[in-house]
């Protein structure tokens, strides 16, 4: 294993699954299956143990969820790429995913592939939420106007993807500080996004911006 290696820990209530994925993950020359576990409590125990890059975990599993997974990792690091693996890839679900913290959300049915494409992007990108339904969700949600900003949300977002914090957003606006936090926070909810970088990405998938300036982040 070298510097470059994305150490993964794989998580998933059937034996079957844990030592096929994780045969398919460590033929991959950038890749190591560091540790596997049963249920969320072990999950947690052996990411603790041994801090991989990445955590790759079902969604169902006999004591919670992957999302009870993400959620404690999220709280404890930034950094570490987490991705849900389901059989049941509903709009809800993916929306679920992305607001928990995840970095990916890939359906048991996809190709080994996306696993190890989602596994690649949450070693680098693990605030960076992809899933290959995403777009169609969005625009289902969309559709049934859950994310429909109000004008004064819109210029939020705009200032937002300028790379402004909510003070400096205020300020242009003619609103207090606390005005704008709540306005940001409504803006989140209504895209299904946990942080400015999910909010912006969605925002230009479904078509409410067109670009993000260079300094947003």
């Amino acid at each position: 294993m070298t510097s470059d290696t994305i150490t993964i820990l794989l998580v998933d209530d059937h034996e079957l699954i844990r030592s096929g994925l994780g045969a398919v993950l460590d033929l991959e020359d950038d890749m190591d299956v560091v540790g596997t576990a049963g249920s969320v409590a072990e999950a947690i125990t052996e990411f603790d143990r041994l801090r991989p890059q990445v955590v790759v975990a079902d969604l169902q599993l006999q004591d919670g969820t992957g999302l009870d997974i993400v959620r404690t990792i999220r709280k404890q690091s930034d950094t570490t790429g987490l991705i849900v693996l389901t059989m049941h890839s509903g709009d809800d679900q993916i929306f679920a995913a992305m607001q928990a913290g995840a970095s990916g959300f890939v359906g048991k049915d996809a190709p080994a592939t996306e696993v190890i494409k989602a596994a690649r992007h949450a070693a680098v990108s693990p605030k960076a939420f992809v899933c290959a339904g995403l777009v169609g969700a969005m625009m289902r949600r969309r559709s049934g106007e859950v994310t429909a900003l109000t004008e004064r949300e819109h210029d939020v977002l705009l200032l937002l993807a300028e790379g402004l914090n909510a003070a400096a957003i205020g300020a242009k606006l003619y609103l207090s500080e606390s005005t704008t936090k709540s306005h940001i926070a409504r803006i989140y909810q209504k895209l299904g996004a946990a942080n400015r970088a999910q909010a912006l990405v969605t925002a230009m998938r479904i078509g409410l911006l067109s670009t993000v300036q260079p300094s947003a982040r």
